[in-house]
């Protein structure tokens, strides 16, 4: 079975929602277009200039798994995001033109609870608002989500890792043995930098936003807790569902 690229998600507001993709042009030294673009301040963030910030200062599905079971829908000609969430009311925003954040902020508590920072307003950064400074896109391998599942013992989303490609054809794990090396995705070329630590976030429902598994003591079984790779895009192009993955030998 040759490898394949199955799906494309971004993430257009840091934690707050997920949408797939039919195509996705990559850019060399990039991130996924619109993935991760805003973020939630909160009360206690220390965002000292325009740019990057430590994802300590924005809204977490660490902190508070509701969070996960958000949807988004990008309308990228006016940049107007719009959010659902299976306990809060449907809510369309342009986060470039949030003047009066009540209206937003009054949705996120539907969601967001008293007990935690309140949110403040919308931080925005062009080359994204990833957990990693560096401006890499994430692959994910579904045989090592398999894997997964089959020690937990349970059907689990793919939406729990939150990531932006995902890849079907390989053996488990094998993302990891590419680490320092390349592989082509259509007629986009990506250099595999590094593993992704994964946290509290993986252990929310992403259909209800609540917790029902410890997801690294799963991970633990393999002696780390990780899911997922870093990649930098080498050669850009535009990729789709379908594309052939050409991987190391």
């Amino acid at each position: 079975m040759s490898a394949a690229l199955t799906d494309i998600f971004r993430h257009p507001i840091k934690s707050l929602g997920r949408e797939a993709l039919e195509t996705v042009s990559l850019s060399p030294g990039s991130r996924l277009p619109y993935d991760r673009l805003w973020g939630v301040a909160h009360a206690r963030a220390r965002i000292d200039a325009p740019g990057w910030a430590h994802c300590a200062n924005f809204l977490q599905c660490a902190r508070e798994p509701a969070l996960m079971a958000v949807t988004a829908c990008l309308d990228e000609r006016g940049r107007s995001v719009e959010l659902t969430h299976p306990k809060a009311r449907g809510f369309a925003l342009t986060p470039d033109a949030v003047d009066d954040f009540s209206d937003f902020g009054a949705w996120l508590a539907e969601i967001w609870p008293e007990n935690l920072p309140v949110p403040t307003g919308i931080h925005s950064f062009s080359g994204g608002l990833t957990d990693n400074k560096n401006p890499w896109i994430s692959i994910h391998n579904h045989a090592s989500h398999r894997a997964v599942e089959g020690r937990a013992g349970r059907d689990l989303s793919i939406h729990r890792w939150r990531g932006n490609l995902w890849i079907n054809g390989l053996g488990p794990w094998q993302e990891f043995e590419w680490i320092g090396k390349e592989i082509e995705i259509g007629p986009a070329r990506l250099r595999i930098t590094d593993r992704i630590d994964r946290c509290k976030a993986t252990h929310a429902n992403p259909q209800t936003g609540v917790r029902d598994i410890d997801m690294t003591r799963v991970l633990s079984h393999w002696n780390h807790q990780d899911f997922g790779v870093f990649a930098e895009v080498v050669q850009g192009g535009t990729v789709r569902p379908g594309d052939q993955v050409v991987a190391p030998a």
